[in-house]
């Protein structure tokens, strides 16, 4: 063979080999993508990392953090230093004992250091403040003559509201109850998308089961016109019976397609409440198995009734009146202030010299608001704030009894599922045996494909009644958890986890 054949031969399976790999690659990257397998703890991670009412709730409780640990912040000492490097003034003015116009030129350098401490059990102030000045003057009267000097005064100041109330204590209580309403809402929204997504899931892992018996049914309708075909063509049974069996397998079709649409809607709806795009495949998997839960009337009452965060929040809104009646009554009130102050101050023209001929400052002021007359506004305003506090009271006592009653409702209704799981087992045992038992008179001619019909439905029927008892069932205990914060399944306070 020449040289350049066998070189083409040589070389023609490495290119093959190169084909090969490409093609392979484009297989990879045009087909399907693998679905993601979901289960319902996960689908609620995805939730709470995605819903937008969850990070709304988490921003909010973040906003609520930050303002409490910035008051919280400004209790402590707060230092200020305040620099004016140069100030250069000339003023005229006007002197009455002289009666003559006098020039003056100032040059300065001024340093103010100040520390602020607030006072939380009293709602005082406390203040050291020390002010550094330099400064040169010269007037028409001295012939502008310059003369510098150096001043410094350092002064303690504490300043004592009295006969009022407590504003710096009750603005750190409002904001601590403001962080507490914020983590209640969040515990809440937590609660809300459990809700949500539970639902959806299951309603969905129905909607699948649909579609599966649905292709159950379609198979026994085409095995039953199988059947009646070959009868038909063996002349055992009337044409008559064919079209009746054909009817009921277009039919089964028809069902089936609309069951799969409808599984088909429900997986977008259930993508957008988990925040996944549409284009991502998804499936689920789901334990509907028949596991009964031994529920306590009493526990769940009384878990609710001391742990239900809705009723904390109606004490915070009553908490929050008793406060607004507080600053209402402090509204033209008979109040008073204390101000105490002790300072040092020393001038000289060398500044190493500046506290030989000091002065001691010293100062105490009591004044006192002492209101007249304000026609009745105050009086008014208490009484609103009163009629305030005594709504939000009953509103409180309501939602104790709403709650106790929605606990005994979900506890009925968790005993009624549990009965109807036990009637829908018996029912799937007995249409299965039914569908049986009719299957073999069918099979020998003695039962028409109408019939048989109806027994196929029947079956499909009653397994669908099985599986939306226990969705039902479990969407029960669901309930009930939410509403008592306990889960039976695991005898456990929700309150642990949130």
């Amino acid at each position: 063979m020449p040289t350049r054949n066998r070189t083409v031969f040589r070389r023609f399976p490495a290119a093959l080999i190169r084909a090969g790999g490409i093609a392979a690659f484009v297989m990879i990257l045009f087909s399907p993508l693998q679905a993601q397998i979901l289960t319902l703890e996960k689908a609620l991670e995805i939730a709470f990392k995605n819903s937008p009412s969850i990070q709304e709730a988490r921003y909010q409780l973040t906003i609520s953090g930050e303002n409490l640990k910035a008051q919280q912040a400004g209790l402590k000492s707060q230092f200020l230093l305040t620099l004016t490097p140069l100030t250069l003034s000339q003023t005229r003015t006007f002197s009455d004992l002289t009666s003559r116009y006098n020039t003056q030129d100032l040059t300065r350098s001024a340093l103010r250091f100040s520390i602020t401490q607030p006072i939380k059990w009293t709602d005082g102030t406390l203040t050291l403040v020390d002010s550094f000045n330099w400064q040169k003057a010269a007037s028409s009267y001295t012939g502008f003559i310059s003369e510098a000097t150096f001043n410094n005064s350092l002064t303690l100041r504490l300043t004592q509201p009295i006969f009022t109330y407590n504003r710096t204590k009750m603005t750190i209580r409002q904001l601590e109850l403001s962080l507490e309403n914020s983590q209640i809402n969040y515990a809440l929204q937590k609660l809300s998308i459990e809700r949500q997504v539970t639902q959806q899931f299951l309603s969905l892992y129905s909607s699948r089961e649909s579609v599966k018996i649905a292709e159950e049914e379609l198979k026994n309708a085409t095995e039953s016109y199988q059947i009646i075909e070959s009868k038909v063509k063996a002349g055992i049974s009337a044409p008559v019976e064919l079209y009746q069996a054909d009817l009921t397998r277009l039919s089964s079709v028809a069902g089936l397609e609309n069951k799969q649409m409808s599984y088909q809607n429900s997986l977008d709806s259930f993508k957008i409440l988990l925040g996944l795009p549409l284009t991502e495949e998804i499936e689920i998997v789901a334990d509907i198995r028949k596991k009964l839960v031994e529920v306590s009337l009493d526990k769940a009452v009384e878990h609710a009734q001391a742990n239900r965060m809705e009723l904390r929040q109606r004490d915070i809104s009553i908490r929050n009146a008793l406060d607004s009646l507080i600053r209402v009554e402090a509204e033209n009130e008979f109040k008073g202030s204390i101000d105490l102050s002790l300072g040092l101050t020393g001038v000289n023209k060398q500044f190493q010299n500046i506290y030989d001929s000091s002065n001691t400052d010293k100062q105490i002021a009591v004044s006192f608001n002492i209101p007249v007359f304000d026609w009745g506004q105050k009086t008014h305003r208490i009484g609103a704030s009163q009629a305030s506090i005594d709504t939000q009271r009953l509103s409180a006592d309501e939602l104790r009894k709403q709650i106790t009653l929605e606990i005994r409702q979900a506890y009925r209704n968790l005993q009624n599922q549990t009965r109807q799981i036990e009637i829908a087992e018996i029912n799937v045992q007995n249409a299965q045996q039914t569908y049986e038992i009719n299957l073999e008179r069918y099979k020998n001619g003695d039962l028409s494909s109408k019939d048989m019909q109806f027994y196929q439905l029947q079956l499909s029927q009653q397994k669908l009644n099985e599986v939306q008892a226990l969705i039902s069932y479990k969407l029960t205990v669901l309930d009930l958890k939410i509403r008592s914060l306990w889960d039976f399944e695991y005898n456990r306070s929700i309150m642990d986890i949130l």
